[in-house]
């Protein structure tokens, strides 16, 4: 039998195998010692479960539950092991997989419009639990794409089905726990033992799946309540539904029945709908003359500032955009991270004393001396621009902090109008396999850098963890805090960011230690079918989605 060598990175050392060696056998091998347990490995720079095979030399890493992708295999697999316990014990009941919200992933089970009742939630808890005790395979095969249809057509998975016909592939991976069968966009764990640590707890019409904390693995995540956040995610799923456009097969069934156009139109009327509503909540809130507008990255928050804008005038009012960016602190005076490097994204890299003096003045009708910030010298200076607030005049502050208290605490909160946007992709692959908000937003950060920006795939993808970490701590905490929530996902969005993404991808090349996530996003985007030429020129010049591709009639 032919030996290969393998070079693992986490102990830096070379060692020889046996054809068909799995990942598994050589965690154990040699021991191999992370935080927590390892759950995959990426090989040659390519994400592997466990249970892969090695046939040529190698270089692993292997990563635990504290790496996005450990995690991401993680909760893949507890969502199998809850598919296939739901199905013992409640064969006629459904799974659907919803959105992540409260720090879990939100699940409807149901049978025909009959819940779960709490004592049948604890039953399907403790049975997950046995199946991880009697530590059971996923086993994956690779079988004929048209065996896998009838598969789960069997099965009555209609939307998995649907999209396996709309993606022609000749062979689908299929995973099997016992005799039952599921699809998954990626690697599962190699058995249900691995799956110890989980938590299932009733929550609105369904129940909420929890996961471990990646900072300490053997506990698990506190529910952090978001009611405002499921509110807009059940919102837009019934739209979803109401467009029946709620999944990747039914949006890509609509290209083929050439009903993609109607799609984006609707899809954009009812954006300019919410707009118009917002901008008419805040008219007859006579109080308000300051509007607060936050977001994570590529969330769309400049577009809605300025189409909110529009709306506001309409109904009579004049905003006034005032920047953060020139409240900036001399470069001297910026906090710095861990890291000793300047912390930009820090709520005290700004002069907060100076912002709730002018803002105060503003709304008293002072006439105030605007400041401008250079970030070629570090350095705050004046050019005699003057701002003066009048009774029609509104103010609008756009920025990760703006939802803050700390921002504007001296500014009395019946003055305040806070709005919380971002792409909070409510459509999915199929019935237990979502599509994350995180990856819409990087894929949208993605062609908006390269367009705009100068900034290739490779340098969004290896800033964007820095940058999730900064809205973990700037911008989510408060996200609760807005008094409306505006959802700037578009169902069609991901079919037209297909073809402008794949070849700024594809330029990524396998040395780098970014490409795992470049495959992953390759894989995941190529389950849209793409829209064209024709159809992408009917999307409006105001659309959000012009923020990121180009041709806006908005000025960025």
């Amino acid at each position: 039998m032919k030996e290969i060598e393998v070079y693992c990175k986490n102990n830096k050392q070379t060692k020889t195998y046996f054809n068909g060696t799995t990942l598994l056998d050589v965690v154990n091998d040699q021991q191999i010692k992370l935080d927590s347990q390892a759950l995959a490995a990426y090989v040659n720079n390519e994400l592997k479960g466990l249970s892969y095979e090695i046939y040529t030399p190698v270089t692993v890493d292997f990563i635990d539950i504290s790496n996005p992708d450990g995690m991401r295999v993680y909760q893949r697999t507890l969502t199998f092991l809850l598919q296939k316990a739901l199905k013992d014990l409640f064969p006629k009941h459904n799974l659907t997989v919803q959105h992540s919200v409260s720090k879990g992933l939100y699940c409807e089970i149901t049978n025909g419009g009959e819940e779960l009742t709490m004592t049948q939630i604890n039953q399907l808890e403790q049975h997950m639990h046995n199946l991880v005790a009697e530590d059971i395979p996923f086993i994956r095969k690779k079988i004929p794409t048209e065996n896998a249809i009838k598969l789960f057509e069997t099965n009555g998975f209609h939307e998995k089905v649907l999209l396996l016909k709309t993606r022609p592939r000749f062979y689908t991976s299929v995973y099997f726990l016992n005799n039952y069968a599921d699809y998954y966009y990626g690697p599962l764990l190699p058995s249900t033992g691995f799956l110890k640590i989980f938590g299932l707890f009733s929550y609105y019409k369904g129940l909420l799946l929890m996961f471990p904390r990646t900072d300490e693995p053997d506990k698990l995540e506190n529910i952090i309540v978001q009611n405002k956040m499921f509110e807009i995610f059940q919102e837009h799923k019934e739209w979803n539904r109401i467009l029946g456009a709620h999944s990747v097969g039914r949006i890509n069934d609509a290209m083929e029945q050439n009903k993609f156009g109607e799609l984006i139109k609707v899809n954009e009327a009812l954006h300019e709908k919410k707009y118009a509503a917002i901008a008419d909540m805040i008219s007859q809130r006579k109080d308000v003359k300051m509007i607060l507008i936050a977001g994570p990255s590529s969330s769309g928050k400049t577009t809605t500032a300025k189409r909110l804008a529009i709306q506001l005038k309409v109904a009579g009012l004049n905003p006034v955009v005032v920047s953060l960016d020139n409240y900036f602190v001399d470069r001297e005076f910026t906090p710095k991270d861990e890291n000793g490097d300047y912390d930009f994204e820090s709520i005290h890299a700004l002069d907060l004393k100076l912002l709730n003096e002018q803002l105060n003045n503003l709304l008293e009708g002072k006439t105030v001396l605007i400041p401008k910030f250079s970030f070629h010298t570090g350095k705050r200076y004046y050019d005699n621009e003057n701002l003066t607030v009048g009774e029609k005049d509104i103010l609008i502050i756009e920025g990760i902090h703006a939802l803050n208290p700390e921002l504007t605490k001296y500014i009395d909160n019946k003055r305040k109008f806070k709005i919380y946007a971002s792409a909070l992709t409510s459509i999915a692959l199929d019935n237990n396999n979502r599509i994350p908000t995180t990856d819409n937003r990087l894929i949208r950060r993605i062609v908006r850098d390269s367009q705009s920006r100068s900034s290739s795939a490779l340098d969004t993808i290896r800033r964007w963890q820095s940058v999730r970490r900064g809205e973990n701590r700037n911008i989510f905490p408060y996200q609760e805090n807005a008094d409306i929530m505006f959802n700037s996902s578009l169902v069609y969005e991901l079919s037209v960011l297909r073809i402008l993404v794949e070849p700024l991808l594809l330029k990524i090349p396998p040395t780098e230690p970014e490409y795992a996530e470049t495959i992953r996003l390759l894989k995941f985007i190529s389950y849209f079918a793409p829209a064209d030429v024709k159809e992408i020129k009917q999307i409006p010049p105001t659309s959000v989605l012009r923020e990121f591709i180009g041709f806006s009639s908005f000025s960025y």
